[in-house]
């Protein structure tokens, strides 16, 4: 039985927020995978994009993802464009229910706005039509990786919890 929950999705659909209450809320460890990315390559996601470019970031991530995916009891954020690389979700899926959070693009916009410099690929003159391009191109991805999809659009985040726990249920009583 897995132990584990990893979230995944694009960037503004509540990844981490979500993922700290759930981990709370379980008892479990949070792990934002973006964060052990950065202490392991001891910069900033921004600066590892500005400097080695994104190829770099997605062996760091695969590197990262491997340091985690076996761990139990854990709720993981992972990074928006985690499905890209299926050796990603293939070593989650062993421990992890994933679960992709979604939401609109004007919404992942709103959501999105404060946060210029920590979003490399929203460096951009039209953000809005950046992330409807991104979104297009992963939206088969997560479809592929997800176990189950929430939109998270116009849910705040303990509704976005509850709706976790009642698929959980559901998921646990599909596998007994």
């Amino acid at each position: 039985m897995k132990t584990s929950i990893a979230l995944i999705g694009f960037m503004g659909t509540g990844k981490t927020v979500v993922g700290k209450v759930l981990a709370q809320k379980f008892a479990k460890k949070f792990i934002e995978l973006d964060a052990v990315i950065e202490k392991k390559a001891g910069r900033s996601i921004p600066e590892i994009f500005r400097q080695d470019g994104e190829i770099r970031f997605r062996e760091l991530e695969i590197e990262a993802v491997r340091t985690v995916a076996n761990k139990k009891n854990v709720v993981i954020a992972c990074g928006g464009g985690i499905v890209l690389n299926t050796i990603n979700i293939d070593r989650l899926r062993k421990e992890s229910v994933i679960i992709c959070l979604t939401a609109s693009p004007a919404v992942i916009l709103k959501r999105t706005a404060g946060d210029k410099d920590g979003r490399p690929l929203l460096n951009v003159a039209d953000r809005r039509q950046q992330i409807k391009k991104l979104l297009q191109f992963r939206r088969p991805f997560y479809s592929r990786a997800a176990d189950t999809m929430i939109n998270t659009s116009r849910l705040n985040i303990n509704m976005v919890v509850d709706k976790i726990l009642e698929l959980l249920e559901k998921h646990e009583s599909n596998h007994r």
